[in-house]
C-alpha cells in the first residue's frame, strides 16, 4: 500500500464507485456525524469541516501506514458522497483487517452496502493478499447483520460489551470470511 496510489474500484452499483477521500467532501463526513444512524452504530465523531479535513488526511496516513484504506462512495461522474467503506485494523503481516461502512439517509435502502462489502472483499484477497477479514457489528444492528450474511460473511459468535457506544456498551456479532471459504461462491458470481 505504501507505494502505490489508493485506487478508485468501480463501478459498484448503480453508477456508483468507491474512490479515495478528497478535502471537497469534508462536508460529506460533517452530515455523517450529525446523522442519528451513523452516529448510533459507528464511533465517527467529527465537529465542523476542519476536523473533517484532519479526518480526511489521517485516512490518506492511515493508506501510507497501510493500516487503514478508507474509500468514499460516490457517482462515477462526480457527484456527492453518499457513504463510506474501507478496511480498518488492517494487519498486512498477519493477513486480517475489519471492514467499515455507512450510507447517508438518501443512500439507504437501495441495496448498495452488499455491493461496496464485496468489492472491497474482492480487493482485500485479491489485491492485498489478505487472508481473514471480519465483520463487527452492534447485536441491535439488524441492517449490518443482513448486509454480512448477504455479502458472504459467515456469523461466528457474539463478543461480550465488545464496543463502547454513545448509549453505552454493546455486544457485537463477529462475521467472517477466510480466503477460499464462502468467498468462493461470491466471486464467481460477482464476476
Amino acid at each position: 500500500m505504501r507505494d502505490a496510489e489508493q485506487p478508485v474500484l468501480g463501478p459498484v452499483a448503480q453508477g456508483l464507485e468507491l474512490r479515495p477521500w478528497r478535502a471537497a467532501d469534508a462536508a460529506a463526513l460533517v452530515a455523517a456525524a450529525g446523522d442519528p444512524a451513523i452516529r448510533k452504530w459507528n464511533l465517527l465523531t467529527v465537529a465542523d469541516l476542519t476536523a473533517a479535513e484532519l479526518r480526511i488526511a489521517r485516512m490518506g496516513e492511515r493508506w501510507r501506514a497501510g493500516t487503514g484504506a478508507v474509500w468514499a462512495l460516490a457517482p462515477v461522474d462526480g457527484g456527492d458522497v453518499v457513504g463510506l467503506a474501507g478496511w480498518n485494523d488492517v494487519d498486512l503481516a498477519g493477513g486480517s483487517a475489519e471492514i467499515v461502512y455507512w450510507l447517508l439517509p438518501p443512500a439507504r435502502g437501495r441495496g448498495l452496502a452488499v455491493p461496496a462489502v464485496e468489492r472491497l472483499t474482492r480487493w482485500a484477497f485479491d489485491d492485498l493478499g489478505l487472508h481473514r477479514l471480519r465483520l463487527c457489528h452492534s447485536v441491535s444492528n439488524e441492517p449490518s447483520c443482513r448486509v454480512a450474511g448477504k455479502a458472504g460473511y459467515a456469523y461466528e459468535g457474539t463478543m461480550r460489551g465488545a464496543l463502547l457506544h454513545e448509549d453505552g456498551w454493546h455486544d457485537q456479532h463477529l462475521h467472517a470470511v477466510v480466503r477460499g471459504d464462502v468467498w468462493n461462491r461470491h466471486c464467481s458470481s460477482a464476476g
